[in-house]
């Protein structure tokens, strides 16, 4: 049984998990179709972005990386180093065959829309909005990773600077953690019939 809530200390006991599949770091535009190519035939991946905090008032930065992933693969698009938000990107994130799944992706869309002139992005599964209507108290990676998967994910790089020239082991490790968790949680609660409330026809 899949528990729908969980306390702080629950989590904080539970081991340390993280994605342990390959990781293609892209930040040259003359590498991104590829990589799009391969993303355009799934069925169904895991979405995330990251941006650079900002700590004072009234500063935005904008997405700095876009991480999409498969159950062993994830692709992390550093969109700040290839300068735009490339077409075919935009293409998967708009195209109505390929569920993404992600968690709270409201702001990370509405962070994508600000690189381009017209976003219409169609297919997300957002855990946060769609698991609390079947009855889940806490949602949020690190909490559904901790009920649905039995791990616990560190968020220790969630403040770094994902604008940094080199980005770090430990940052990709997390970034790629973050879009292939989302995808690991659907997969499971579906298979485990926890979501036939929001598939039936």
């Amino acid at each position: 049984m899949i528990p729908f809530k969980i306390s702080k200390e629950e989590v904080n006991k539970l081991p340390l998990g993280q994605f342990e599949g390959e990781m293609f770091l892209i930040d040259q535009k003359e590498d991104v179709e590829e990589a799009a190519e391969f993303l355009s035939k799934q069925s169904i991946i895991g979405f995330d972005t990251e941006t650079k905090p900002a700590f004072r008032r009234g500063v935005i930065n904008q997405v700095a990386l876009l991480q999409l992933s498969t159950a062993t693969q994830a692709f992390l698009f550093r969109l700040n180093e290839i300068g735009e938000f490339p077409d075919s990107l935009r293409n998967i994130l708009e195209k109505e065959s390929i569920v993404k799944v992600g968690a709270a992706v409201h702001d990370d869309i509405k962070g994508l829309a600000k690189l381009t002139d017209s976003f219409f992005p169609l297919s997300f599964f957002d855990l946060n909005d769609e698991l609390k209507k079947v009855g889940f108290h806490n949602v949020g990676v690190r909490n559904l990773c901790a009920m649905v998967l039995k791990m616990r994910i560190s968020k220790s790089e969630q403040v770094s600077n994902w604008e940094a020239e080199v980005l770090t082991e430990k940052q990709q490790r997390y970034a790629a953690t973050d879009a292939w968790a989302c995808l690991e949680v659907f997969k499971k609660l579906k298979k485990e019939g926890y979501l036939d409330e929001l598939f039936k026809t």
